[in-house]
């Protein structure tokens, strides 16, 4: 293949940096809000069963068989809820007060379709594909001060910051990181042409703000949390993000597998924590997935696609050391369908009034900016400190 010289330079860049060059910018002037508002995504269907552990529940042990937790190695929160024990970290901040756990949460999304429901999640809608853009882009248009702008650590923008506000994403690349001789020829190389030069220096910028956590190989995920703080911890940095993580599609070998999902997430939120220093306290992480799963195990070690899942909120900001939930039990007759954990709790109700008290915006207006099909329901209690 023959490239002609802006390919050539295109090319080259990409191998050079593990950063955005077709993004629009990182770097944000004049940021007008100390509070940081990460959305963690957990895409698959993560089983709130086995997350937030109802141990107290009756039915539970009979209904997981081998795949229920036992209780003596949870880290219990009350007299009826425990934590998995790969989520250390997450209990060491519920028992700070800096992380509360809610059950029995879902959307509004009914089926069992990966795609469809982390669309309706993603874009706030009342039905998939209802909607083109998604409720993070919503808010952050709604936030029209300086320095409310976002940033996707994803290999792509998701579906949930696609909209009318430009929004930049950044992924570690597992390419070798480039030396610094090869660094200085692209530079030289862009200098006289405006639109690369520009596109170069963002990607500069972006790497810098990665920090040396950012470049050279993929990295564990206690590593990619300090990352993303680097980009947040600055004074004209993001004070949005959303953070992708997969595989919490769990329909065999569960019990491995959903460990495993539960210590990295547990070791990002860490990594957030440490990385993001004194600026943590102004932080807020909420934690969602499309759907939960089934309350009985399955054949093969594992659990189905369901409805009911658990949720997260963590940060100093968080008034924590609370489980919320309006626990519907998993007797038979309590089950939706005779086979999920029925949802007592809209995931997007949650979300609204998150982000209403992250941004001490009206509630209202935050909802039905965010989610102009939600019908309000009872309200949850104060969610952060004042």
């Amino acid at each position: 293949m023959i490239f002609d010289r802006r390919q050539f330079l295109s090319a080259a860049a990409v191998c050079a940096t593990t950063a955005l060059l077709a993004a629009p910018r990182v770097g944000l002037a004049n940021a007008a809000t100390e509070r940081r508002f990460v959305f963690i995504i957990q895409r698959g269907a993560a089983d709130g069963l086995n997350t937030l552990v109802p141990y107290a529940e009756p039915a539970y042990a009979s209904l997981r068989g081998t795949l229920a937790i036992d209780p003596s190695t949870a880290a219990k929160l009350d007299g009826t809820f425990a934590l998995h024990p790969s989520l250390s970290e997450l209990a060491t901040l519920y028992r700070a007060g800096q992380a509360s756990f809610f059950h029995a949460v879902a959307s509004s999304y009914r089926e069992r379709s990966h795609f469809d429901g982390q669309n309706v999640l993603e874009t706030g809608g009342s039905a998939p594909y209802q909607l083109n853009d998604g409720w993070m882009n919503r808010l952050v248009a709604l936030l029209s001060r300086p320095g409310k702008d976002a940033i996707a650590f994803a290999p792509t923008v998701p579906m949930a910051l696609r909209g009318a506000v430009a929004v930049p994403s950044y992924a570690a690349s597992s390419l070798p990181e480039a030396n610094e001789d090869l660094m200085l020829r692209v530079e030289q190389l862009y200098a006289d042409d405006a639109q690369l030069h520009a596109l170069w220096s963002a990607a500069l910028e972006a790497r810098n703000m990665a920090g040396a956590t950012g470049g050279g190989k993929r990295k564990g995920a206690h590593e990619a949390g300090r990352m993303a703080a680097n980009f947040l911890v600055r004074a004209d940095g993001p004070r949005i993000a959303m953070i992708e993580t997969g595989g919490w599609d769990t329909h065999s070998g569960q019990n491995g597998r959903l460990a495993a999902q539960l210590r990295n997430l547990d070791g990002l939120i860490a990594g957030l924590r440490q990385g993001l220093g004194t600026a943590w306290e102004q932080t807020v992480v909420l934690v969602a997935t499309e759907f939960g799963r089934t309350a009985a195990a399955n054949g093969t070690g594992g659990t189905d696609h369901g409805t009911g899942a658990a949720a997260m909120l963590a940060g100093g900001a968080v008034q924590g050391g609370r489980v919320l939930a309006d626990w519907p039990g998993l007797a038979p007759e309590n089950l939706l369908d005779g086979r999920d954990l029925r949802p007592t709790l809209a995931l997007e109700a949650l979300i609204a009034q998150t982000c209403a008290e992250t941004f001490r915006i009206e509630p209202g207006k935050m909802a039905r900016a965010l989610f102009p099909h939600l019908i309000q329901g009872r309200s949850l209690p104060r969610l952060l400190k004042t």
